[in-house]
């Protein structure tokens, strides 16, 4: 098998106007991996995911797919954000019509769109028009449809925005399933707990990638420590005592980011604040490091 990446970014620059999408990127998706790309709304995802696949041209840099082979798009399936497949069709009808896309016979469309289906669990959808699906078969079919020329890339573009939890749940068993049987994926996604599901990931900002590796790479460089505060309320002020450089909410636990743990503790106990219902040091999450990136890089 060649260690040659499936896709490459070399100092990719990407313009729109005056505004600069995307600022020198240097970025590898190895083959056989989950790559999670992630950062916050506006921070290029989109845009370097469609430079990679040559819809749109970069200013500067260059973009290798698939080794530079001439039909490299050909090989890739992608499974945009937006569901794009023909609502007034039914599920089958979406997967024959996409297969015929690709050149592919009757006969071996049909065997590969019920196989997909199975896979799937839309099989006994298969006859139902797609606008009547549920946003999780939605997106489900879409991953079917970007199946049907058996990819050696599968590109997402945050595939379970606005899925229920279950139906996200099932999504990455698929992908799960997928990638064992040797599929490489890049996916973006906006959530930490499907973050920690890659098996590497890469943090854009403002247009930059700010780093890249493991989720335990990438902790590794986390300069803080963190205290977990339970509160009895939604008042993240009060905890703002000497030796916080940052309080971040996730509902009533607050994430405490310090240098100093043991001293900022002793001044919360001290505090008296009857609203405060447990102190505890916890590891760094991927999202306190993101934060931290995104607030160092801003």
């Amino acid at each position: 098998m060649s260690d040659a990446p499936v896709l490459a970014f070399r100092g990719v620059v990407k313009r729109f106007g005056s505004r600069e999408a995307l600022r020198g990127v240097d970025l590898e998706v190895r083959r056989g991996e989950i790559f999670g790309l992630l950062g916050p709304d506006g921070a290029g995802k989109t845009t370097l995911l469609r430079v990679g696949l040559g819809l749109l041209e970069a200013e500067e840099g260059e973009t290798v797919l698939l080794g530079g082979a001439t039909r490299g798009r050909d090989r890739v399936g992608y499974v945009p954000q937006r569901f794009s497949l023909y609502r007034d069709l039914s599920v089958r009808e979406n997967l024959c019509l996409f297969g015929a896309l690709y050149g592919a016979k009757r006969k071996i469309v049909e065997e590969k769109g019920k196989e997909i289906l199975i896979k799937t669990d839309l099989w006994p959808f298969r006859d139902r028009l797609a606008d009547r699906l549920s946003g999780g078969m939605k997106q489900k079919l879409a991953l079917a449809a970007g199946l049907m020329h058996r990819p050696e890339l599968l590109v997402l573009d945050e595939p379970t925005t606005g899925v229920d939890p279950v139906s996200r749940r099932e999504f990455w068993e698929l992908l799960y399933a997928l990638h064992e049987e040797g599929l490489t994926v890049l996916v973006c996604t906006p959530y930490m707990d499907e973050a920690e599901l890659c098996t590497r990931l890469g943090f854009l900002h403002q247009g930059a990638l700010l780093r890249a590796g493991t989720g335990e790479e990438l902790l590794s460089g986390y300069p803080w420590r963190i205290l977990e505060v339970e509160m009895g309320g939604r008042d993240g002020e009060v905890l703002r005592v000497p030796g916080v450089r940052e309080v971040n909410a996730f509902g009533e636990r607050y994430h405490l980011v310090t240098g100093d743990p043991e001293e900022v503790r002793r001044r919360l106990e001290a505090s008296e604040n009857g609203k405060i219902r447990g102190v505890r040091e916890i590891p760094p999450t991927l999202e306190d490091l993101f934060v931290h990136l995104a607030e160092e890089a801003s």
